[in-house]
This record gives structure tokens, sequence and C-alpha cells, in this order.
């Protein structure tokens, strides 16, 4: 939209804009081009925007996919975009971004996101909508430039901080382009930038559980001058010997940790990182057609052989009867980054079903609710030619997630489950489409 347009929507709605919800529109419409081309680079079938306001960027970015969902948190700039874009392929949400459910848009798959951030906003926005069981892939933001710098930063700079280490973990960052203030009506009293954040490949680090980096990150940074051995309260000789490891003296302070190093510091004081990961020399039993165990392999042998074993899986519902997902850890050998039930696991030789269940609830939530088993499921292709018995559970969180094993968890109302089933099976582990069979009635 041109300035001229922008005044006649703003007379029209009989709206001044509020500084208070960053409204501040973008109308140099060869810029607003640039900024939909570098959020959706290729053609896409599904896109979000946040704060479209008058639909500067929402017209660009419709002409790179096929639908599009806005997220307004001005009513009256909600309607006027419900009644400006074809509904069949805009869909316009009246909403907070900070307090979006986005949930529902699972059933999608990974999409990009887009939108010119409010300056006082953009930290809580990012936390809701960039965290690590999100299926955004790529987001694209106008920012204070200040906030970019942070998000771009590097060790030893003075815009190093928990936020740059924390985004950066999980996102490759860009800061893109400087936007001047007289690309917006208003004219804001700072600068802006153009910053792209994609998602980066799931091996990129180590695997860490998010709660305690993040935690673990945020109090290494809450006293900048201090050394973190002070602010961390380490043992002082894992400290030392870390420090020698990684090549940094015992004083340094949080800004000299590069972010594959704030990894490999999570790990060590991270208890939950100890649990070992799935190894090839893990013993199971065997079993006949009726599950009469007939002898013990080892991991390797029963996977590859097809060899017919045991399983447990068990479904965690919340008191709203929410079901818990997890997202299984990219260093998984078996259906990396798959979704899958609560918990779930091999029986150990000699084990039972029950004692299986307890003992997986246990290892991968940390939790210890109580079990109901519901059914059993026949080995075939999709279970890994696994018997599976399923257990239910109650229980509101929060889990101790073992980050080799789950890269996250999440409760999903079951309406929800169905759907995103339906859409997108293969988001899901083989093991779980016969698993949700088992599902209650919503």
């Amino acid at each position: 939209m041109r300035r001229t347009d922008i005044r006649l929507a703003l007379d029209e709605l009989q709206l001044r804009p509020t500084k208070s919800l960053g409204q501040n529109f973008l109308h140099d419409q060869n810029l607003a081009r640039a900024i939909a081309a570098a959020a959706l680079p290729v053609h896409v079938p599904f896109a979000v925007e946040i704060g479209p306001g008058l639909g500067s960027l929402t017209a660009p970015l419709l002409e790179r996919c096929d639908r599009l969902l806005v997220i307004e948190k001005d009513a009256r700039l909600a309607a006027w975009l419900g009644r400006r874009f074809p509904s069949d392929r805009v869909e316009v949400v009246q909403a907070d971004a900070i307090d979006f459910d986005w949930r529902p848009l699972l059933r999608h798959g990974p999409f990009p996101l887009a939108g010119n951030l409010p300056y006082c906003a953009t930290s809580p926005i990012l936390r809701t909508w960039l965290g690590p069981g999100t299926p955004v892939t790529r987001a694209t933001f106008a920012v204070q430039d200040e906030f970019a710098q942070r998000l771009a930063a590097i060790p030893d700079q003075s815009d190093y901080s928990a936020l740059t280490v924390r985004t950066q973990r999980l996102w490759s960052v860009r800061r893109e382009r400087l936007l001047p203030p007289s690309v917006f009506f208003p004219e804001p009293g700072v600068d802006s930038a153009l910053v792209v954040l994609e998602r980066r490949e799931p091996r990129t680090f180590p695997p860490v559980r998010s709660v305690f980096f993040d935690e673990l990150v945020q109090r290494g940074f809450s006293q900048r001058r201090k050394q973190l051995r002070s602010l961390l309260k380490a043992d002082p000789v894992v400290w030392s010997v870390w420090c020698s490891g990684q090549d940094l003296p015992p004083t340094c302070r949080a800004e000299d940790l590069s972010v594959p190093q704030w990894v490999a510091l999570a790990r060590i004081l991270d208890p939950a990182a100890a649990t070992p990961a799935q190894h090839d020399g893990e013993q199971f039993d065997i079993v006949n057609e009726q599950d009469e165990v007939i002898g013990t392999r080892p991991r390797t042998e029963v996977h590859d052989g097809a060899l017919l074993h045991r399983a447990v899986h068990i479904l965690v519902f919340n008191r709203r009867g929410e079901l818990l997902l997890q997202k299984r850890s990219a260093w998984k050998d078996r259906e990396p980054g798959k979704w899958d039930s609560s918990a779930a696991g091999h029986l150990e030789p000699g084990e039972t079903y029950p004692a299986a269940a307890s003992r997986e609830t246990e290892e991968e939530l940390g939790i210890r609710p109580g079990l109901t088993p519901v059914g059993k499921i026949r080995a075939c292709s999709n279970t890994g030619q696994e018997f599976v018995e399923v257990f239910t559970a109650q229980h509101d969180g929060p889990c101790v997630l073992p980050p080799s094993e789950i890269e996250d968890a999440l409760f999903v109302p079951l309406s929800l489950v169905r759907d995103w089933l339906a859409a997108r099976p293969r988001d899901f582990a083989p093991g779980f489409l016969e698993v949700s069979k088992f599902l209650p009635a919503t």
C-alpha cells in the first residue's frame, strides 16, 4: 500500500495508529515485495503472517502461497482485512500472537512465518512461535534493529546475550537489511531491520533438554560481569576439566562461550542428559506368533532381521483430556523427528508388559502415574514386528525428557490429534498409527 492508501484506509476506519500496538504501517511497495520474497523464496501451500495491519505485506505474501492465515490483534483492522482479501485464500484471526494457540496448525505441516512485529512484543512472540516443537521452519520479521543485532550477535560482542544463545541453538539468524523509519507510516523513532531465521538441521548440535538449557543460559547472563563458575555454582573439578577441554579460562564469563560451548556445558550439568541413549548391544526377548518368548537377541539383530519382539506404548492425558505427544529425538535410529505416543519402549529380557510400561514412563517422562491397560496390538509392519500392549495414564506434567530420546513433548486436544493424523499421517511414527486406534472417542 502507498502512503495515501494508508491514510485513506485509516480515515475510513476512523483509526489513529496506536503506539502500544506498534502500528507503523509499511508503505514502500517494492520493499514489501522484497520482504515477501525473503519470507517465501518458493511458492508454498500455507503460510502465517503476524501483525498484518492494513495488509501491506499480506498482498505480496498471497502471491507466493495458496492459503494464508493472518493474525491481527486490533479488531477493527481484522474486520477490515476480512473484507479486503478473499476468504477462500486468506483466513483472518483476531487474536494476540503472543497467546495464539498454534497447535491446530500442525495439520498443515511445516510452514513459513512472517510479520512486522511490534517492538514491545517481539521477544514473547518469538518464545511462543519458535520453540523446539514448533511447525515453523522459516521466520522472517521486521523488528527493531537493536533487537535484530542481538539475535544475530556473536561471542564477545556487547549485543551477545541470553536471547542470542537461546535463539541460535535452534535457528540460524541473518540480519538481511536495514529498514529506515521513512518506509513506515507513521515513522517510528528508531531504525528497523529485516531478520530471517531458518530452522537448523536436526543434528547441528548434540541433544540437550530445552527447558534446562534456556534456564542455564538465562542464569549465566543474569550478571554479565560475574564469572560463570560463581553464577552456575558448578563443581570446581568438573568446571576446571570442562574449561580445559573447551580451551576456556576457568574465569570465563557468559559472553565468552559460543553457542556450541553452551550446548556442551548444558550436557555436562544436566542430570537428564546422562540418560544413556539406545545402543546396539541392548538385548530383547524374541517371541513366536503366540507372543511366547523363544530366545534373546541383540537390538540390531532383532531390527535388521524383523524378528518378533515386545514393546509397550503409554498414552498420557491431562485433566482436560489432552494427549501428550512426544517428538522423537533426531538421534533415534528409527523414525527420528516423528511424533509418537507419550512414552514407549521395548521390554527388557524377562520383563512383563506392566513392569516395562512403568519403567518406560519414568525413564522417558520422569513421572510415575497409575497405569491402566487398554489393549494389545499384534506384531505387524507398522509396529516394527512388535507385539504392543497399550496403557493409559493421567498426569498434568511437567515432565523431565531425556534429550537423547525425546526432543519435545506437547499436550494436544484429541480432536486436533485426529485432524492431524488424517491430514499428515507421515508426521507420526508408524507404531502410533496403530496405537491411535485405542484413543477414546472425542
